[in-house]
């Protein structure tokens, strides 16, 4: 069985697949009379055809014990999908680049723990698996494109790989 090991989150580590949203690494300038730090459009969201940039909150109400196994994965062709934690809680990005248009390379499948005050934006068509938590319940604002059209392509795999040790 392939196992996929941990890895902290990083901007360097995740750039293949998005960008972190995060202050760490980031630079910023004051405002409000230097009472506020502003680190300015870390990420910008991407949309295709007609339809609008929405703010939802998804709450996960499952939680995930390491090591665990997985046996699918899903990618959003039509615009990017950012996940910001509102609950302080650690939580799994699994993903994975593409093979070709229609499959993930399960043989490159990465695993990052973000320590809760990180969020990441998938890059349109970037292979991920669905919100994975350690921890129940766990809130999370995701800014995503709103409109008609297919946006999820999911791909499923006959042998589990697990994640973690």
């Amino acid at each position: 069985m392939q196992v996929v090991r941990i890895e902290p989150l990083t901007i360097a580590g995740f750039a293949p697949f998005g960008e972190v949203i995060s202050c760490k690494g980031h630079d910023f300038f004051h405002i409000n009379d230097a009472h506020t730090e502003r680190y300015n459009a870390i990420v910008t969201t991407q949309k295709y055809g007609q339809a609008e940039i929405g703010i939802s909150i998804f709450r996960n109400i499952k939680t995930s014990k390491v090591p665990f196994n997985i046996k699918m994965l899903e990618k959003h062709p039509q615009g990017s999908q950012a996940f910001v934690p509102m609950s302080g809680q650690a939580f799994l990005i699994v993903v994975a680049p593409a093979l070709n248009d229609d499959c993930p390379d399960l043989s490159q499948i990465r695993a990052f723990l973000s320590d809760g005050t990180q969020g990441v934006n998938y890059s349109v068509n970037t292979w991920h698996h669905p919100l994975l938590t350690l921890e129940s319940p766990s809130d999370f604002a995701v800014i995503d494109r709103i409109g008609t059209g297919h946006n999820c392509d999911v791909f499923e795999f006959d042998l589990a790989i697990q994640i973690g040790e």
